[in-house]
């Protein structure tokens, strides 16, 4: 992996990372981030018992721009800045221009309830510089490289005291709230492990001090063993609809022996992973025969500079659909009460993701 650092001219950071080396000379973008207001805070939820993050300018973000105007797409015109400078490279990492937690954030508003600066990192991570292009896309080497970001930009903001948990994740299509075409994603260092991944890291130490072993880890075992459900497995990585399943047509992706960070991967189970990701995904755009849209999230140890052996690193993908043509929303009892209702069988989705070839 071939890495280059750029400093933004509004001081924003820039990594470019290729897997071939990357041409000295390669300057930096142009487009700046708003000079003022970019000052998030928390409050606190006193019932949830949780965070809530406010950050009102980002109101005033891209929203769906025109054709003409990609903030994504490379520009050495300094009459049409962009994000991402022109070259030989493949996948850009940069601070977000308008983000829901920042490292300067200070002096949160008083409320009624405690508030504290939303301190974090926010960074936009952009997969090609093909503005047509998608993650199923990809040529496996550049996916594997694309795990190697996360991971190196995992152990970048862990380093940060302020980091708590580092997520990497990737909003796709107008469905799930997409502003911006150009295949990307994103990743959060936040300044306390958010609500979910603490409830599952919860449930994983508990097994863990009593089992000795990983509680994926044994639950992707029993998964193989049925095999009813499994969509996709190598050697080293695996994919399945969970038998537990809140969505329809949710996957997990995972190596199936734990591992507790990205860069934790050795490079076997990275190559099997790339495989695994790239074979959900056009089973997903094979199915529906459209670009399918999801929310892809990776979920690993907290970044508390401790061992994790309970942890088992894993990507889950949420997609919006009940059926075939009928967009599944979050329902009353889902919203309000946390307890989902799923009207598709896991077993029946694992089937129809079986039926559909994957053609690389």
């Amino acid at each position: 992996m071939y890495t280059r650092e750029i400093m933004k001219p509004d001081g924003r950071s820039l990594t470019l990372y290729s897997r071939r080396p990357i041409a000295w000379n390669i300057g930096p973008s142009l487009l700046s981030a708003p000079s003022e207001g970019i000052n998030p805070h928390l409050r606190w939820h006193p019932l949830r018992g949780e965070w809530i993050a406010y950050a009102a300018y980002r109101q005033g973000r891209t929203f769906l721009p025109p054709p003409e105007y990609n903030p994504f797409a490379p520009s050495a015109d300094p009459n049409n800045p962009t994000e991402l400078p022109t070259g030989d490279y493949d996948i850009a990492v940069f601070d977000n221009r308008f983000p829901t937690l920042a490292s300067a954030a200070h002096d949160p508003p008083q409320s009624i309830v405690e508030t504290l600066p939303a301190k974090g990192h926010c960074e936009v991570v952009v997969f090609t510089q093909d503005p047509q292009g998608s993650l199923g896309g990809l040529p496996l080497d550049h996916i594997e490289l694309l795990l190697k970001v996360w991971g190196h930009r995992t152990e970048i903001l862990s380093t940060a005291k302020q980091v708590q948990y580092v997520l990497p994740f990737e909003n796709r299509g107008v469905e799930v709230g997409v502003t911006l075409h150009h295949p990307h994603g994103q990743i959060y260092g936040y300044p306390m492990v958010p609500p979910i991944p603490q409830r599952m890291n919860d449930s994983e130490r508990i097994y863990f001090s009593t089992a000795g072993r990983p509680l994926l880890q044994e639950l992707i075992a029993a998964e193989l063993a049925q095999g009813e459900r499994v969509i996709y497995r190598s050697d080293h990585a695996v994919a399945f609809v969970p038998a537990w399943a809140r969505y329809p047509y949710e996957v997990w992706i995972a190596p199936i022996e734990a591992a507790p960070y990205l860069s934790d991967l050795r490079p076997e189970q990275r190559g099997d992973l790339a495989r695994a990701l790239k074979t959900v995904l056009l089973k997903y755009d094979a199915l529906w025969q459209r670009p399918f849209p999801y929310l892809m999230a990776w979920f690993q140890a907290p970044s508390d500079r401790r061992d994790h052996p309970e942890s088992h690193l894993h990507a889950e993908f949420y997609p919006p659909y009940r059926t075939r043509d009928r967009l599944k929303y979050l329902a009353g009892t889902e919203l309000a009460a946390g307890l989902f209702a799923n009207d598709t069988l896991p077993e029946d989705t694992a089937r129809e993701l079986r039926s559909v070839e994957a053609e690389f």
